[in-house]
């Protein structure tokens, strides 16, 4: 019989990248993670860890292991959400967590949502970025996560996570209120080539949506400035040091003399959030009460 504490350190480890990191996670000890693993290597008579210069790495056999530890997980998941689903009324703490502007514009209001609805449900919120909620899921530590879909992103098919699209949030152009394309009501971004951009810091998300976008269109920015917050990118843009494509979602501060222009054509850039939760805890009745009161506060927003 597998000690399933014992299947989760390995699964850690997978998901961390190292002993240390995945040891920290559980709160244990590298050396007590490391006796974990070996002891399940033993009942199991295969090697789960081989050495890989000063490092470990996961073996063919502990791959091959995890494939099956996910999808035990992801049923037992299931099993405890059908026994939670007896029950009458949703209740309990869901723990949500997201980056900030979603935080403002849909997860409190589904707190809110949920209290007048599911007042046996405590919500708790958690500013996080997609990297972190995903850690957070697979530790436990959150129930619901609404993240950006980018490369770094595990696949859907991850069979650790259920991610399912939430809304797509489109770009616009953004200039400042008397710059000559502030009196268009679409403008393309062959439109903006000859422009000086400011763009968002090397590495950063936003970033590469502008230059594939840019890309795509043709042609490659000119990059006057780079700011990694909205609101700063935004001023940079009203004192008329360059012009940027914002998302649709972010606020603006309103002392700004900007306007935003949407972009038309084939070229327009979106970002696609997801809703992500652990894989079989979808039909627990607490997330499905919050999945539910999400999507009616998004498409709420998107009538708006």
């Amino acid at each position: 019989m597998i000690d399933l504490r014992r299947l989760h350190v390995l699964r850690a480890v997978s998901h961390y990248g190292t002993v240390t990191a995945a040891a920290k996670a559980l709160h244990m000890s590298p050396s007590a993670a490391s006796q974990q693993i070996r002891q399940l290597a033993r009942e199991l008579n295969v090697t789960l860890l081989e050495p890989q210069g000063r490092r470990v790495r996961l073996s063919a056999a502990a791959h091959l292991l995890l494939s099956h530890a996910d999808a035990i997980d992801a049923r037992w998941r299931r099993a405890e959400a059908e026994l939670h689903a007896t029950g009458a009324e949703p209740g309990g703490e869901m723990r949500l967590c997201g980056f900030g502007t979603a935080i403002a514009t849909l997860l409190a209001p589904t707190a809110e949502l949920l209290a007048v609805r599911h007042p046996a449900i405590e919500v708790s919120l958690r500013e996080a970025q997609a990297g972190e909620c995903f850690d957070l899921l697979f530790a436990g530590d959150a129930d619901l996560a609404i993240v950006e879909a980018t490369l770094d992103s595990p696949p859907l098919d991850d069979l650790r996570f259920d991610q399912r699209p939430l809304f797509d949030d489109p770009f616009d152009v953004v200039v400042s209120s008397d710059h000559p394309l502030a009196e268009r009501d679409t403008v393309t971004l062959a439109d903006t080539a000859r422009e000086r951009w400011i763009l968002g810091l090397p590495g950063s998300t936003s970033r590469q949506h502008v230059l594939a976008a840019c890309g795509n269109a043709g042609f490659s920015p000119s990059v006057a400035h780079q700011a990694s917050e909205w609101s700063v990118v935004a001023t940079l843009v009203a004192y008329r040091l360059g012009i940027a494509i914002i998302p649709r979602l972010a606020e603006l501060p309103p002392h700004l003399a900007l306007r935003r222009v949407p972009i038309a054509g084939p070229h327009q850039p979106f970002r696609h959030f997801l809703s992500v939760t652990r894989r079989g805890f979808r039909e627990h009745p607490a997330v499905a009460a919050t999945t539910t009161a999400l999507e009616e506060i998004t498409a709420l927003r998107d009538r708006g």
